[in-house]
């Protein structure tokens, strides 16, 4: 790489002579890993044209770097950054105006605080990943999505990319949602109704940032969706937990005085479980009576292996209380970060109001590649080969926590990535997650789904959307050998 002379910068104020500050400069950039081993640095022209300085000064700079082993000079090639970096010399002497400025006094920590700290990043490096949200990229049409891109730089398409489109978003990304996408789900919606979000998690920031800032009351399902949960952390709303049964969330359980509910009807977070179409119309009906809103997050109904789903609650509402959110991220890939609300006109400009002042729109460039690869046939494909694979590899997790004595759990409509199961002889789930991993074997355990975290520690989740199917078995005999050897 060449390294670029504005790297660089003299004070010429300073008391420290101007070739001295641009040797420490160099020094302490190597140190720091910004000057890498092998970079190409500016010629001396050009920093000294730069800088304002002579070109002796740098010339100067450099033969000092040079002798330290900080640079290599190779002939006409130039001077390039060394390999071989003796001791650091000792930093100038910072200004003595007093302690810095105590950020610890000034910040109240909840964002850290309600941060989970179970997902490890470096989760690729262990053999038996049973991480839920992470998927194989050997289901990716890699070669399709590179395709898409490459025609979203086209020169027709230049104004999506370098356009600021204020707080509007594609119109062929929205019109496919709109065509294609939501009747899928039942819906109807009109361009005023859909807005694009990075992503679930984003939509449910804004959800909340607008209906629960001034200390409302909404009710959630328990277990719940830790990333909702993190988010109802850090707002003053006030968070009842409905304990969830067989058939999901019950509307009866539902408190008085809730301004919101946030449900997954079709595919309950963590549990897998549907609610029936007689609870959903029941909830709806509540819903008019009582006058709350109701947050929908239609959690993975992409990846259903029983054929045709239910309609989304969404499509059932006849009074505008549904605030429909969707995502790509199971669907193509979760780095994607893309999403999209639907909702009544009134909520939607609101919604589109704040996230303009947050962050204008998604990036233009990534909303016209994801229309090209909707409307090219690509998301489709794509996601009939996920289905057919976590059909697959739900069938071999089933058979192997069969084979290996561990509890399968209750009963669930097929489909998702995930199973949620009680641990083995009621084990803690922390205590196990932690057992598994000098084994290359990751689980999520069941804490962070509960707010009265103790609830969770008989429960994991065990997804296989990263792993593969050859795979499952010795991962899920590990599971069961560690769990009775504790």
């Amino acid at each position: 790489m060449q390294i670029p002379p504005e790297t660089f910068l003299i004070d010429r104020a300073a008391a420290l002579p101007l070739q001295v500050q641009l040797r420490r400069q160099i020094v302490l950039a190597v140190h720091e890993g910004r000057l890498r081993p092998g970079e190409r640095m500016p010629s001396s022209r050009a920093l000294a044209a730069h800088l304002g300085v002579g070109r002796i000064t740098v010339s100067q700079a450099y033969g000092d770097l040079v002798a330290t082993d900080y640079l290599v000079a190779r002939g006409r090639s130039g001077y390039f950054i060394g390999d071989r970096v003796g001791a650091p010399e000792a930093a100038p002497a910072g200004p003595a105006d007093g302690p810095g400025l105590d950020w610890g006094a000034r910040l109240d920590g909840r964002y850290t605080a309600a941060r989970r700290k179970d997902r490890p990043r470096d989760w690729r490096s262990y053999p038996w990943p049973f991480l839920y949200g992470q998927t194989d990229d050997r289901l990716i049409d890699h070669a399709a999505w590179r395709e898409c891109a490459v025609r979203a730089l086209g020169r027709r398409d230049l104004g999506a990319l370098s356009d600021d489109q204020y707080d509007g978003d594609d119109p062929e990304l929205i019109d496919f949602i709109i065509r294609h996408l939501l009747p899928r789900r039942g819906i109807r919606a009109r361009p005023d109704q859909v807005l694009l979000t990075l992503g679930a998690q984003n939509a449910l920031w804004l959800i909340c940032q607008i209906l629960l800032n001034r200390g409302q009351t909404c009710a959630i399902e328990e277990p719940f969706y830790p990333g909702l949960h993190e988010i109802l952390a850090v707002h003053d709303a006030r968070v009842l937990p409905v304990p969830i049964d067989h058939g999901g969330l019950p509307p009866e359980a539902v408190p008085e005085g809730v301004s919101v509910v946030f449900t997954s009807p079709s595919h309950q977070c963590p549990t897998n479980r549907t609610m029936p179409r007689a609870r959903r119309e029941a909830l709806l009906q509540l819903a008019a009576a009582r006058g709350f809103a109701v947050v929908e997050d239609d959690y993975e109904f992409e990846i259903s292996f029983a054929g045709a789903t239910s309609p989304a609650l969404k499509a059932m509402d006849r009074h505008g209380a549904v605030i429909y959110v969707g995502s790509f991220s199971k669907s193509v890939f979760p780095g994607l970060r893309l999403g999209y609300l639907v909702a009544e006109p009134a909520f939607l400009a609101e919604a589109r109001a704040l996230r303009g002042m947050m962050l204008r729109h998604p990036p233009g460039h990534v909303q016209r590649t994801m229309a090209y690869f909707l409307s090219l046939g690509h998301y489709d494909r794509q996601l009939n080969r996920m289905r057919e694979a976590y059909a697959a590899r739900r069938a071999a997790t089933a058979r192997a926590l069969a084979r290996h004595g561990l509890d399968a759990g209750a009963a669930v409509a097929p489909g998702g990535s995930s199973f949620w199961l009680p641990t083995p002889r009621g084990l803690d789930s922390d205590a196990l997650a932690l057992a598994l991993c000098p084994e290359g074997v990751l689980i999520e355990p069941g804490r962070p789904f509960f707010r009265d975290r103790p609830q969770g520690a008989g429960f994991y989740r065990l997804a296989y959307s990263s792993i593969a199917e050859a795979e499952i078995d010795e991962g899920i005999r590990r599971i069961a050998a560690v769990g009775a050897r504790l």
